[in-house]
């Protein structure tokens, strides 16, 4: 018998398939086969059960003609075969050494599962049912859903849930509840603990840009399969943890902040709802050639590579002289004195240069994709320490119009009218539009309102924060997701203070 690509033979025996005897293995690196067939149990193999003197492996393999993390980005379809052992002794040793194997891999056997019934085109229920479940059963996955009722159901549970019962979170929904459960666990008074559980996403919301970037990396679909897939396998990867704050008020963002154009075509394009996904490209046009620009300025710590990036400032004099704790219209905004209170950062011997505008644009990113159709930030990683920024300052509307078709492939950091760079940390000072100064913008973090100026959207609605002055600091590979594929640079500790 040849020797396996993958490691000696742990089990090697003759089996019956489809009424024929064929030999049957189990190589030490995990390949699985019989006959013509080969299964990377790592990748493909679900779990096994079994029926008599047959061994029941439930596994998953490409539905069209491609290799795993290629450019195919074939979707999933689950299998099952059929391997019938000829003796007592051999379908017990097969049983033993299959199980063994699985174990070893230490995949989640426990799994508390978010869906948001109301997310997207409101199908999350539907893609758990279909897509989600039936892969956990097969993995034996045990597993404990709660829909969502409200928004901020998800903090709330997150912030009080029972970790030591489970092995992560998964959220089928789209990234808005899996911001919400970042917070609630950065609330909690054991946030240190708390926040190493992993978190997995399936897409099933208007926004998929978390597990569009983790699929996307390896070459994956942004397909509920696929996404499901990387969490049975439960290979992992750090993520950076970006703190917004204002005064004592503070927010925990892991996908992005946008001021400006960006922010505006988000958040107005609300009122064309019923448009579906049409309505970004709709109201995005209408902002274009109606272009507003936004007076203020920016200040941030650029990453090595960027230092050319601004003009020095006096650190003492702009960014700690006179700072305030902002009021809400309810009166002075305050947290709690636990919990996640933002890395520790020495601001005064940091590297701080200024931008100042007007402003079309400002947008940062911490993964490089926005949306399902948006590669934002191409260059960004996700436990780099840094994030990604992209500026527009001026642009002419055509120019811009040809910009914004970029978005799909990242090409449109490659315009000259764009300033694409990293920042360690970074301080916005918002300002009111330049062609109306009774007007300003709205802030949008994660795709929801952080806050608004005055006579912006929306404007009279209460939000966490006042259109004012924020900073931004990066806890560099705080929290752990679930991804398609285990990535060694991403094991490194980190050191902490």
């Amino acid at each position: 018998m040849d020797q396996p690509e993958m490691g000696e033979f742990i089990l090697s025996e003759q089996v019956r398939v489809d009424g024929r005897i064929t030999a049957g293995t189990l190589s030490s690196g995990g390949e699985l086969g019989w006959g013509d067939r080969r299964l990377d149990v790592k990748k493909q193999v679900l779990g096994f059960s079994v029926e008599g003197s047959e061994i029941k492996i439930r596994a998953v393999v490409e539905a069209a003609a491609g290799s795993w993390c290629s450019g195919d980005k074939t979707k999933l379809i689950r299998k099952c075969f059929t391997l019938e052992l000829l003796s007592i002794d051999s379908l017990r040793l097969w049983s033993q050494k299959l199980q063994e194997y699985l174990d070893s891999l230490g995949r989640p056997k426990r799994l508390f599962v978010f869906v948001n019934p109301y997310g997207g085109k409101k199908s999350a229920s539907t893609i758990f049912v279909s897509d989600v479940k039936p892969l956990l059963d097969d993995a034996n996955v045990e597993y404990t859903v709660q829909e969502t009722k409200y928004q901020l159901h998800a903090k709330e549970v997150a912030r009080s849930l029972d970790l030591a019962k489970y092995d992560g979170i998964v959220c089928v929904s789209g990234d808005g509840i899996l911001v919400e459960v970042l917070n609630g666990l950065l609330i909690r008074e054991d946030w240190e603990n708390a926040i190493k559980i992993p978190l997995g996403v399936v897409p099933a919301g208007t926004g998929n840009g978390m597990v569009k970037s983790l699929l996307d990396s390896c070459g994956e679909p942004c397909a509920a399969s696929n996404a499901t897939m990387s969490i049975i396998r439960g290979h992992k990867r750090s993520l950076d943890v970006a703190t917004i704050s204002q005064g004592d008020t503070k927010f925990f963002s892991m996908l992005m902040l946008a001021w400006g154009l960006v922010a505006d075509i988000d958040i107005e394009s609300e009122k064309y709802r019923w448009m579906g996904s049409a309505r970004l490209d709709f109201y995005g046009l209408q902002r274009i050639f109606g272009l507003r620009k936004y007076n203020g300025s920016i200040i941030f710590v650029p990453a090595s590579g960027f230092e050319s990036y601004g003009e020095p400032i006096d650190v003492e004099k702009v960014i700690f002289e006179g700072e305030s704790k902002p009021e809400s219209a309810d009166g002075p905004v305050t947290t709690q004195d636990y919990g996640y209170q933002g890395p520790k950062v020495d601001m005064k011997s940091l590297n701080w240069r200024k931008i100042n505008g007007p402003f079309v644009s400002i947008w940062l990113h911490n993964v490089p994709w926005g949306g399902e159709d948006t590669m934002a930030a191409p260059d960004a990683q996700f436990s780099d320490g840094c994030l990604d920024l992209i500026m527009i300052k001026d642009c002419p509307k055509l120019s811009l119009l040809m910009l914004m078709n970029g978005l799909n492939d990242g090409s449109h950091v490659k315009s000259p009218h764009v300033s694409y760079l990293k920042v360690k940390a970074f301080i916005l000072q918002p300002g009111t539009r330049v062609d109306d100064q009774t007007k300003a913008g709205i802030i949008d973090v994660d795709g929801e309102v952080l806050a608004r100026g005055k006579g912006s959207y929306k404007s009279e609605e209460n939000t966490l924060m006042s259109y004012d002055k924020l900073l931004i600091k990066v806890d560099q590979g705080l929290a752990t997701l679930f991804a398609p594929s285990l990535d060694l640079a991403d094991l490194i500790p980190i050191p902490r203070d």
